[in-house]
C-alpha cells in the first residue's frame, strides 16, 4: 500500500457544488427536518428540493440524462445534506446502492431502460439483507427459479431495505441455483414495482434515520423475464460486495455529515450558553472536547474522500478504503454526536436541539452496509492477500 499524496483534490466544481448543496440543504432541507422524525414520514421536502435541482441520482451519467458527479462529488452532496438531516442524505445515498451493480455490470440495454428514470426521478432501491443473512450474504434464502421458457419466478423475503416503498426500482439479489456452491449461486434482478407478486412489509420502528422507510420486500410467486437479469448467472454476490466497495464511502460521507452538523450546533451553543459568569467555549477541559471532535472529524473527511478518489479510479486497494472510510467515519460520528449532546448537557437530550436527533441516526452508520466488525474483517483480509 504506497503513500499517495494526490489521491484527490477538491476542483472549483467540487466547490461550487459544496456551496449549492449546502444552501438547498439549509433552506429546504434542514426546516423540515425535526418534523420528518417526529412524524416518522418521508422527507418529500428534501426529495422534490433534491431532484430540482440535480441532486437525487448526482451519480447518474450523462448519456443516461443525469449530470454525470464523479464519485467525490456525489460524496460532497450526500455529506452537505447528511449535515442537515440524515434521512434525506439516504435519497441520494440510496439511489447510488440500487444502482451501482448496473453501472457495473448491467447490459446496455439494462442501463438505457433503468439510468433515464432513475435521473429523472424514480428511486432505486438495493435488495441484499435477509433476516437470517444480514452479515452472512451467501446465506440468503430467497430464490429466483429458472422457468425455463425466458422466465424467473421469485419467492421469499428481503429485510432492512432501505427506502422499500418509495423506490420504484430495486437491484435484488436471489439464488438461482440451491444446489451450487454457496456464494456462486446468487444471481442479480432489477424489480419494477408493480410486478405481480411483489409488495413491500410495513416499516419497521427505528432508533434513528425515521424519515427513511425501512421495509421488507416480499416475493410471492413474482415472474420477471429473464433479461432482467444484471450481470451473468451466479455473479450476484461478486457483484453485491462490488457495488458495496464503492457506496460504502457514501455511508463514510453520510456519518461525516451527520458528525459536521453536531459540531456546528455544540460549537454555537458553548459560544453563547454562560456558566460561572463566562461562556462554556472559555473552559478548557471543553474546549479539548471540541479540539478532539474537530481532529477526528477533518481526520474521517480526509479519508472518505481519499476512498472516493480511489473509486473513480477503480483501484485494486479499493476494498480497503472503502471499509476503512466507513468504519472510521461512522465510529467518528458517533463519537461527535455523543459528545456534542454531553457539550449542551440537559439541553442536548430533549429535542429542542437538533443533537439527541443526530446522535441517533448516527449511530446506523456502524451498522448498514455492512457492520463495523465486518469492515475490519475487510480490511484485514486486504491487508493480509498482499
Amino acid at each position: 500500500m504506497n503513500p499517495d499524496f494526490d489521491s484527490y483534490r477538491l476542483s472549483d466544481d467540487h466547490r461550487a457544488i459544496r456551496e449549492a448543496v449546502r444552501d438547498l440543504a439549509r433552506d429546504k432541507i434542514a426546516p423540515y427536518a425535526a418534523e420528518v422524525d417526529e412524524q416518522a414520514r418521508y422527507p418529500q421536502e428534501a426529495h422534490d428540493a433534491l431532484l430540482a435541482s440535480e441532486f437525487f441520482a448526482p451519480h447518474v451519467a450523462e448519456e443516461y440524462g443525469g449530470v454525470g458527479a464523479d464519485a467525490l462529488a456525489t460524496c460532497i452532496v450526500i455529506e452537505e445534506v447528511a449535515r442537515a438531516d440524515v434521512s434525506a442524505s439516504l435519497i441520494p445515498a440510496v439511489n447510488k446502492l440500487g444502482s451501482m451493480p448496473l453501472i457495473l455490470a448491467g447490459s446496455d440495454d439494462l442501463k438505457q431502460r433503468y439510468l433515464p428514470p432513475l435521473a429523472q426521478g424514480t428511486m432505486f432501491a438495493y435488495g441484499l439483507s435477509e433476516r437470517e443473512a444480514g452479515s452472512d450474504t451467501a446465506g440468503m434464502t430467497c430464490q429466483a427459479r429458472d422457468n425455463g421458457d425466458g422466465t424467473f419466478t421469485l419467492n421469499g423475503v428481503k429485510a432492512w431495505i432501505t427506502n422499500a416503498g418509495v423506490a420504484g426500482l430495486y437491484t435484488v439479489m436471489a439464488v438461482t441455483d440451491p444446489d451450487g456452491r454457496r456464494g456462486a449461486n446468487v444471481s442479480a434482478f432489477v424489480i419494477e414495482d408493480g410486478d405481480e407478486g411483489f409488495s413491500v412489509g410495513e416499516k419497521e420502528r427505528k432508533l434513528g434515520i425515521k424519515g427513511s422507510p425501512t421495509r421488507e420486500l416480499l416475493f410471492d410467486n413474482c415472474t420477471i423475464p429473464e433479461d432482467r437479469m444484471v450481470g451473468t448467472r451466479g455473479e450476484g454476490l461478486k457483484i453485491a460486495l462490488r457495488t458495496l466497495d464503492h457506496t460504502r464511502i457514501t455511508i463514510g460521507a453520510q456519518a461525516v455529515g451527520v458528525a459536521q452538523g453536531a459540531l456546528d450546533h455544540a460549537l454555537a451553543y458553548v459560544k453563547e450558553r454562560k456558566q460561572f459568569g463566562k461562556a462554556l467555549a472559555e473552559f478548557q477541559g471543553l474546549q479539548f472536547m471540541l479540539a478532539d471532535m474537530a481532529m477526528e472529524l477533518e481526520a474521517a473527511r480526509q479519508l472518505v474522500y481519499v476512498a472516493a478518489a480511489k473509486s473513480e479510479r477503480q483501484e485494486r486497494d479499493l476494498a480497503f478504503y472503502g471499509a476503512a472510510a466507513k468504519c472510521f467515519a461512522s465510529d467518528v460520528a458517533m463519537k461527535v454526536t455523543t459528545d456534542a449532546v454531553q457539550l449542551l448537557g440537559g439541553a442536548g437530550y430533549v429535542r429542542d436541539f437538533p443533537l439527541e436527533r443526530m446522535m441517533r441516526d448516527a449511530k446506523i452508520t456502524q451498522i448498514y452496509e455492512g457492520t463495523n466488525q465486518i469492515q475490519r474483517i475487510v480490511m484485514a483480509r486486504s491487508l493480509l492477500s498482499r
